[in-house]
Order: C-alpha cells, then sequence, then structure tokens
C-alpha cells in the first residue's frame, strides 16, 4: 500500500546521511557474527533452560531483546512500512504481522511442531526480498497485477513466528509455568517490536521529509532486497550443508 510522500523541502544533506547510516547498517549486519548465529545468547539460553515455574518479566524481556535484535524481522518491518504515511495504515500493518507471529509462536512451541529452522529462516529472508520488491512496484510491472499486501503481511507472520518458535525448540523447556512464560515471552516480543517500531517511524519521517526521499527510496529498498537475499543465502547453504 503506496502513498504519495510527504511535501519535501529542502534537506539533501541529511537524506544522503539516512541512506549512507541505511548501507552501513547493512553492511554492518552482513559481516557480523549476528548473522551466523541461530538463537540466543548463552546467559539467557542458561536461564530458559533452567526456569522453573512462572517467569513473567524475565521472559518479557527475553522477548522484547529477541525482537530489538532480530535483524531479520526488523528488515521485514522497515520495508513494510516504509510507504505508510498514516497511522492508522501503520497499525492495521503491524496488527496483521503480530497476529501472524504470535499464532504460530505460541502454536509451534505449545505443540511441539518441529520446523526446519534454516528452512524458515530463508523464507524470513525471502519476506524481506519480497517486500522490498513489491516498494519498488517490481510485481506491477513484471505480472501486471498488484499482490494482496495485507494477505502477504499475514502469511510472512506466520513464518516469522515459527522462525521465532524454533529458537525456543532448542531448549528443554520445563512443562511447570510453560504456558504462562511463552504468553509472556509473546508479550515481549509485542513491547520490543513496538519499541524498534518508535525508533524506525521517527528516522523515516525526518528521511521522508527531505528533497532526495524518492531518489534515494529507491536505492533503500535496493539495499534492503541485497540485505534478504544476503540472509536466504546464508540460510539455504546451512539447510544444504548442516546436517
Amino acid at each position: 500500500m503506496n502513498h504519495m510522500p510527504f511535501p519535501r523541502r529542502t534537506g539533501g544533506g541529511v537524506g544522503v546521511r539516512w541512506l549512507y547510516l541505511l548501507g552501513t547498517a547493512l553492511v554492518g549486519l552482513m559481516l557480523s557474527p549476528l548473522l551466523f548465529a541461530h538463537g540466543v545468547e548463552e546467559g539467557d539460553a542458561t536461564f530458559i533452560e533452567q526456569a522453573k515455574g512462572a517467569q513473567l518479566l524475565p521472559f518479557i524481556y527475553l522477548g522484547a531483546k529477541h525482537m530489538v535484535t532480530g535483524y531479520d524481522h526488523l528488515l521485514f518491518l522497515a520495508g513494510v512500512i516504509f510507504f505508510l504515511y498514516r497511522m492508522k495504515d501503520v497499525g492495521i500493518y503491524v496488527t496483521l504481522f503480530a497476529v501472524g507471529h504470535s499464532l504460530t509462536l505460541l502454536y509451534g512451541v505449545l505443540s511441539e511442531t518441529n520446523v526446519n529452522a534454516y528452512m524458515v529462516d530463508a523464507i524470513i529472508g525471502f519476506s524481506v526480498v519480497y517486500k522490498a520488491l513489491d516498494n519498488l512496484g517490481a510485481f506491477r510491472r513484471w505480472f501486471g497485477f498488484q499482490p494482496n499486501t495485507k494477505a502477504a503481511v499475514l502469511i510472512f507472520g506466520f513464518f516469522h513466528g515459527f522462525g521465532l518458535a524454533t529458537k525456543l525448540q532448542d531448549f528443554t523447556l520445563a512443562e511447570d509455568g510453560l504456558v504462562a512464560n511463552i504468553l509472556a515471552f509473546n508479550v515481549g516480543v509485542e513491547i520490543g517490536q513496538l519499541m524498534a517500531l518508535g525508533i524506525i517511524l521517527i528516522a523515516m519521517n525526518f528521511w521522508r521529509r527531505t528533497d532526495v526521499f524518492p531518489r534515494q527510496a529507491l536505492a533503500a529498498n535496493v539495499l534492503l532486497m541485497s540485505a534478504g537475499f544476503m540472509l536466504m543465502g546464508y540460510q539455504l547453504t546451512g539447510l544444504y550443508t548442516v546436517s
């Protein structure tokens, strides 16, 4: 769902800086050890393994931390809100994503439904590619139609939720307090998502008000798509080499 940009004002230097920061962040991601990590930090993992009974606040914290540091989820959300200017639209799309990933996160962990983590993460990488292509108008030019963006965000939300579930399924979770802790983790994910989105929206609003945003939007979405392809490539390599 694309909208006309805000009335523009001069500020090319600011726009260049925002694009430079985005490019630097994506390059840093490609070189970061985080790209090669699959799971949570050692200290957090130890706590999860040893947690007995309902530990609501710690699991809320862990959920928020995982989302804030979840670069794949944040890249997708950045793509989703890239051309959304009204808070109503942002709320609709973010809610669809939240519903999708909440359902599969809870279902995956509580039902002990196992999925291949590398395959799910590859699909999550593809979701970033998809949204960048959507923002570039590629589907209308290539195929002559526009996919339903709301349905796409919901469907990819399902896969993002399974991606979160695979992280928790790496551990032996105590049955005592399991439901409460997983619900708390999901609440934390939503809190972390709102925090990250708030920062992204503030940055985007400054950038959108510059006169160079329409031109730099193309480059930004190409960078976003490149990051998605890199994530896909790494996960598919793991799929076929790790067994």
